[in-house]
This record gives C-alpha cells, structure tokens and sequence, in this order.
C-alpha cells in the first residue's frame, strides 16, 4: 500500500480547514463532526436523531454555514406538503402554460428540521431527490444541484407528535448519529459565549466551495480498497442477512454506503487506503438504522448490540 500522495495530502488540508470551522460551534464533539463530514465526501446524506436541546439543528447549521454553497431550512410540521418541499407548477396566464416554481429542495445543502414530525406522504416526496438527486413535478425531470447533501434532524420516536420514518427513508440516509450531552468542558465553552452576549450559534464561516466539495469527492472515491478488507465488509454484510435475531438485514444500497463512508473516512485520517479498522467503526453509525430485528431480539437489546456481536465473531483480515 502506497503513503498518502501530495493531492491527498491537499485534500486532507481542506478537510481539516473544514472541521475546524464547524468545531467553533459545536463545542467537544470531534467525532460527530468528523462522521459528518464523512458523509458529505461520500455523497450521503446524515440524519441526527437525538432528545432535544443537545445541539441537532447547531450541527446542520455549522456544517451548511460552513460551506460557500446554497443552503435552504426546511421546518418539517404536520400540516407540511410535499408542493412545499419540491415546488409547483404554476399558470402563467401571460405565457398562456404552467411554470415550475421551485421549492426549497433546490440548494446544495438541505437542513431538514425535525423530519419526523411531517407525515409520511411529505416525508417520501424527499426519496427520489435523496436517491436519484432529481425530483420529477407533472412528468417532468428537474435536476438538483451538486453537490446536495440532506442533513435531516428527528426527535426519539418516543416524543409526542411524531412519524416513525420507514425502512425505505431511513435506508435513504448514509449515517444516522447521535450527538448526546458535551462534557463539562465543553459546556463551560457553551454558557461563556451567553456570558458575552453571544450565543454563538452557527458561527462558522465558509470554507470551502461547491467546486472544492466536487473536487474532494472525486478525491475520495480514488481511494484504494484492498480486496481483503472488501471481503472483510462483505461478510459484515452478510451476518446481518442470516443473523437469526434480524428480520431485515442490509441491502445492497448499504453495501454501497459503507464502501464509500470507509473511503471518505480514509481520506478525512489522511490515507490513500482503507483499514480494516475504518469499516469496524463505520459498522454501527451506516447500518444500525438499517436493521429490522426480530420482536423477541428487541426485547433484550438493540441492533447495535447485535452489530458488535457480528463484529466480534467476523475475523479481521491482517
């Protein structure tokens, strides 16, 4: 396996630019942050679920804010219509036919607040902008910017007034984190911004371009994975398809996302390669949302036990 080269070395540069930007925000969280910014080099998308207060929507916003890129919020409510995601065709009596206004989902950077508050039928107008980055209003094909990242937030499905996104959305996101609570230090950061005066929120400025996003995203789909840790992902795969506590394993659209998260987060650490080690941590955050575990499996513990009990007993390639 070959060093990093120099165009790698730049790339990790930008990368390191841009983490720091966001970590002016969002205080302590250099993990979360860097999973992030896995999945926009990946061209996925991130949903953060997480109790509310702890710094969801900060972090949509850091990221977005610290991109030169467009950027639209999306507030997702219950009485919210697909027409007011995608956009509508509207009579142009002058023109004597319809035009297409277009609707928020036409940026390069979506924050989707609270998504699953919003019902189901507007929750699966963003499956095809998602997957295909397009959206098709009155048979007609409009293509979406590039680069077009979702950052969508939801509260615990547990909280009053909310949708459970199925599997079919929920396969959609690349990762799914959970921010959780900063530690001391990191929350004595927080009260002195309020302490003079500035809350601080989204005070990222931008750092790089959609050219640069472009650019390092062809840069890391060069990345090399050696055909051992590619088996290795695969029988990762494959535990989760005949594991007997799993109803619902991983499709191959997760395949796909945990090689290009594995790619990304080799090139966020500064490598032209993958480790072994780079999939193992990449295990839990692209598939435990992924998973449907059997009734009796839910009872006694969650999809990410069951994702270290796979990983303990899948041998790592030397």
């Amino acid at each position: 396996m070959n060093t990093i080269d120099a165009p790698l070395a730049g790339s990790q540069e930008r990368l390191s630019t841009l983490r720091t930007a966001i970590s002016r925000t969002i205080k302590g969280k250099e993990e979360i942050i860097e999973l992030a910014v896995v999945t926009l080099l990946a061209e996925g998308h991130l949903l953060i679920e997480d109790v509310p207060g702890v710094g969801k929507t900060t972090l949509a916003h850091a990221l977005a804010r610290s991109l030169d890129c467009t950027f639209h919020r999306i507030q997702f409510t219950s009485d919210l219509l697909p027409s007011d995601v995608l956009g509508v065709a509207v009579f142009n009596p002058s023109l004597s036919q319809f035009e297409f206004k277009q609707g928020p989902i036409f940026a390069n950077v979506i924050v989707a607040d609270e998504i699953n508050r919003t019902t189901p039928k507007t929750q699966s107008a963003l499956l095809e902008a998602m997957n295909e980055n397009q959206v098709t209003i009155e048979n007609v094909t409009y293509a979406l910017p590039r680069p077009f990242i979702v950052l969508a937030t939801q509260n615990p499905v547990e909280h009053h007034g909310t949708y459970p996104l199925p599997e079919s959305q929920l396969d959609r996101f690349l990762m799914k984190i959970e921010i959780g609570y900063p530690d001391m230090t990191a929350e004595k950061e927080i009260l002195k911004r309020y302490t003079n005066g500035n809350s601080g929120h989204y005070d990222a400025t931008p750092v790089l371009t959609p050219e640069d996003v472009r650019a390092l995203q062809a840069e890391s789909r060069k990345v090399h994975m050696d055909d051992a840790v590619v088996d290795y992902l695969l029988k990762i795969i494959n535990h989760t398809r005949n594991h007997p506590e799993i109803e619902l394993g991983v499709s191959p659209r997760g395949t796909v996302a945990l090689f290009r998260a594995a790619q990304s987060l080799a090139l966020v650490e500064g490598r032209g390669f993958v480790l072994p080690d780079d999939v193992k941590r990449l295990v839990h955050p692209v598939f435990a949302h992924r998973l449907v575990i059997t009734r009796s499996a839910a009872r006694s513990h969650d999809s990410r036990a069951i994702l270290q009990d796979i990983l303990d007993q899948t041998p790592v390639p030397a």
